[in-house]
């Protein structure tokens, strides 16, 4: 059961790593000054998480302690006026809190997904939460 699971995330993060990699190569094209470090982060981040998802598919003994930090990576959901952040690398499932009045929990989810986003002052209705599925994931890997 353990290596049907640490392949299914390997799978995920191959993925989702490598769709990430294209679109913020697609991003790069037209290379803007603001929206071009953005994307070269976000290059440096899906590029991490292939490469943990291929060592992990390979059983190498770093696949588990690199997937281990991409899933942390993909754990929190934050978004406020100040700063924005959320990864996800081949799906989420997303508990969150809205901050506005009425404050109240949400469940999103979706799977074959990838999304980076980062920014900071960026006009947004504020929530906090964490992915589900990376917890998960995460946990799973710690059961070595």
């Amino acid at each position: 059961m353990r290596t049907i699971l640490f392949r299914l995330i390997g799978i995920f993060e191959v993925a989702g790593g490598c769709y990430g990699m294209i679109l913020m190569l697609y991003r790069l094209l037209p290379f803007r000054a603001g929206d071009g470090v953005l994307a070269l982060i976000g290059l440096a981040l899906y590029a991490f998480v292939l490469v943990s998802g291929v060592l992990l598919l390979e059983n190498d003994a770093r696949g588990v302690r690199w997937s281990s930090w991409a899933q942390l990576l993909q754990l929190p959901l934050i978004a406020t006026p100040l700063f924005t952040y959320a990864l996800y690398c081949g799906g989420y499932v997303n508990v969150f809190a809205t901050l506005h009045l009425p404050p109240h929990l949400e469940l999103a989810w979706h799977f074959g997904w990838q999304a980076f986003r980062l920014a900071v002052g960026e006009r947004v209705a504020a929530h906090l939460g964490i992915n589900l599925l990376a917890l998960l994931s995460w946990l799973v890997l710690k059961l070595r």
